[in-house]
């Protein structure tokens, strides 16, 4: 019998001992991430409680906590809803957290171990727990010219500062209103969740940073980048380009989208087969550089990483283990090659910044309620994807494309503005996407900016990079620009 006891007092021990230690190991190590749930209801009920802090513009809330009459004390509301929704995300009871107030969640509850010392004053001083604003890096006006130019449109818009990698436009449409989100009637907050989530044109989808689609002739950037940076290539150099390029290993061949040669020649200059996008063009320099070239050259620019953590943005991708003829289309931004907008505005902006791509971020600082900065963004150069030398050389052959070529309705009065449209092909039974990134003034880069349209909601035929996203950017760089 004691036998027995003495077994049974040992497991009990080892089980109690286990229990203290998984207590200690959830307290002191997990904490932080099991508060951050967000199904975590015991802490969501504590948070709505909280001042949250406000997300900014400048001085200008675009998200902020009013005192509210109901058990929850605060209402979290969205100034200009829809237009910032991708930025903002939501704040709802029911379904967590999105976007920046997800990801800046600690600092807007004012739960940041960099606000431990606010958080004693508070408890001494018997002070509600308040919040930390958050100030983002976009630009009013830029950011309302994206949102206005997609009315009626399926699309997105990026637009940088290219010396520092700041965001200063970031718009996704079709939106929703984060207001339905956060409302404190669970019952119509549940009702919009599923009515947002059951929409075909996916709202809530961040088509700007977190969707994937072939970039078509604004690729033709990269090749050429990868061009000039081999050294067997000038922008004055002659290239094989008929109407028609026949393709090894295959009896299809790589056509000219209006079926002729290239600017009435088979053997264009660099420069003239990127202002006319010649398909052939570029599908030969792509096979003369070789997959790895082309792969190397993408990787500089951002390709295959994870960008603007802030919001949780997708990698890039060019593909490997490419043939010549997927080569030659992935030259030309086809076969697998997938980017995001905020990709193809790296591209740019890379290209504007002498060559220097800057790491994209959109908070540009974090304050306390007293003002006090706890965080303070610094720019940070990601890549040199080119020369200074081969980048000025690309930037005048897409100065080239604006004023001359196929990016003429990007053009700004008395502004210099470099750019590259595209028209990406994907299935016979959706309509192609049309693309266009720039920046200016030319000679001093102030803006790059990247303008995708899935659907326009017009004909076929009528779909074109330069018609269609062209002067949407047009209008976000003269916001930026102050025209």
């Amino acid at each position: 019998m004691n036998s027995a006891i003495r077994r049974l007092a040992v497991a009990a021990i080892i089980l109690m001992l286990a229990l203290m230690a998984n207590s200690t190991y959830l307290q002191a190590f997990r904490a932080g991430e099991l508060n951050g749930r967000n199904d975590n209801r015991r802490v969501r009920d504590s948070q709505f409680s909280i001042d949250r802090g406000p997300i900014l513009i400048g001085n200008t809330p675009i998200a902020e906590s009013e005192a509210s009459k109901d058990r929850f004390q605060f209402q979290r509301t969205y100034a200009s809803g829809p237009a910032y929704a991708p930025v903002t995300g939501y704040y709802s009871y029911l379904y967590g957290r999105g976007g920046i107030e997800l990801t800046q969640n600690a600092e807007l509850n004012g739960s940041d171990p960099s606000m431990a010392f606010r958080r004693v004053v508070d408890v001494l001083t018997n002070r509600r727990q308040q919040g930390a604003s958050v100030t983002l890096t976009l630009n009013a006006a830029a950011q309302q010219a994206a949102y206005s130019g997609l009315a009626g449109k399926t699309g997105a818009v990026v637009a940088l500062e290219p010396k520092t990698g700041k965001v200063l436009a970031l718009v996704s449409r079709p939106s929703y209103n984060p207001n339905e989100l956060a409302s404190h009637d669970l019952d119509k907050v549940a009702a919009a969740w599923k009515r947002l989530n059951a929409d075909d044109s996916k709202p809530m989808s961040n088509r700007a940073i977190k969707e994937l689609y072939p970039p078509g002739s604004t690729f033709k950037l990269v090749t050429a980048a990868a061009a000039l940076s081999s050294g067997k290539y000038t922008p004055e150099t002659k290239v094989n380009s008929p109407a028609q390029l026949p393709l090894p290993q295959t009896t299809v061949p790589l056509v000219n989208e209006n079926g002729q040669n290239c600017g009435g020649s088979n053997n264009a200059t660099l420069t003239i087969a990127l202002r006319y996008s010649c398909n052939t063009a570029f599908g030969s320099v792509g096979m003369d550089l070789g997959a790895d070239a082309m792969a190397e050259q993408a990787a500089k620019f951002g390709f295959g990483e994870r960008q603007l953590p802030e919001l949780g943005a997708v990698a890039s991708q060019f593909p490997g283990d490419l043939n010549a003829p997927q080569t030659a289309q992935s030259a030309i931004g086809q076969f697998d090659v997938r980017a995001t907008p905020l990709q193809m505005a790296m591209v740019a902006a890379g290209i504007a910044n002498q060559g220097d791509v800057m790491k994209p971020y959109l908070v540009q600082n974090v304050k306390t309620a007293d003002l006090k900065t706890v965080e303070e963004t610094k720019p940070e150069s990601l890549h040199q994807a080119v020369t200074p030398e081969v980048a000025a050389q690309l930037t005048q052959m897409m100065v080239d494309v604006v004023e001359n070529g196929t990016g003429k309705p990007g053009r700004i009065s008395g502004v210099q503005v470099a750019g590259k449209t595209g028209t990406a092909q994907t299935s016979k039974d959706r309509p192609p996407f049309a693309w266009f990134t720039a920046f200016a003034p030319a000679n001093d880069p102030k803006v790059a900016v990247a303008v995708m349209i899935e659907d326009a909601n017009i004909p076929r035929n009528d779909i074109a990079g330069g018609t269609l996203a062209a002067p949407i950017a047009k209008k976000v760089m003269e916001a930026v620009l102050g025209q």
